[in-house]
């Protein structure tokens, strides 16, 4: 593990990537502090103009590839609010379903808080359905990549080309598990957001990343390589091998 461990954060250095502590503690994560039973009422119910949150992102917030709209039930609080308050500020724009700025400016810096500490608290089990269906999207004419093409990216990168391409775990952890504050979870997201947002990282058309870290990564990705490593996270697994708890179990 510790060779493991080293050989990730080496890679990264070369990579020039920031690379967080992979094995965070469950008193580590920074939890929302929000009041859960007001962001409840607003994400099943709405408040005066903004709908409910479930008329895009389902009863059960796992998000809908048809719509294009990701899963946000078990995302962490922190970074559900600062996108939030970016739609807010329009540091961020809403190009998929063209209402999330208009929404985020309805809510109270608070209600935004209430809404993303909701979402942190559901729980989801990993039973290695929570993403997209593959086979299902590849019926349907979507263009899907190879997962276990798209494990040897978000694993470990490939640092064998004209402009290397760092492994998604540098940052996101294991598996794209996430690693706050500021790196979400990426594993267990739908297929078609996590392609559609790596392709608008990747021509600008979404800017606020941290020190530009996504732009510069999806700018070293081919559609192929999105495809790919999108097909592999949406089913990935929040759990090591012969490990049944994952650092945000609680």
């Amino acid at each position: 593990m510790r060779r493991l461990a080293t050989a990730v954060s080496a890679a990264a250095f070369v990579l020039g990537i920031v690379i967080p502590s992979i094995a965070m503690s469950s008193a580590q994560y920074p939890r929302g502090n929000g009041n859960v039973q007001n962001g409840e009422q607003i994400f099943k119910n709405g408040k005066g103009d903004v709908p409910a949150c479930t008329s895009c992102h389902g009863q059960d917030g796992m998000g809908d590839d048809n719509m294009g709209t990701p899963r946000i039930a078990g995302q962490f609080a922190i970074f559900l609010r600062k996108q939030l308050e970016d739609f807010a500020t329009d540091k961020r724009m809403d190009t998929t379903m063209f209402v999330m700025n208009a929404n985020a400016k309805g809510l109270s810096a608070q209600d935004r808080n209430d809404v993303s500490t909701y979402l942190e608290s559901i729980k989801i089990k990993d039973d290695g359905t929570k993403g997209s269906d593959l086979k299902a999207l590849a019926e349907n004419g979507t263009v899907v990549g190879q997962s276990h093409k798209g494990k040897s990216i978000v694993e470990f990168g490939q640092g064998n080309r004209a402009k290397p391409l760092a492994a998604c775990r540098s940052c996101h952890g294991y598996n794209g598990r996430g690693a706050p504050p500021v790196y979400p979870r990426i594993g267990g997201q739908k297929y078609v957001y996590l392609v559609n947002q790596l392709k608008k990282w990747r021509d600008g058309s979404r800017n606020n990343d941290p020190m530009g870290q996504m732009q510069a990564i999806a700018r070293a990705m081919t559609d192929e390589d999105i495809n790919n490593a999108a097909a592999y996270l949406t089913g990935a697994s929040d759990y090591t091998l012969g490990n049944m708890f994952t650092p945000y179990d609680h």
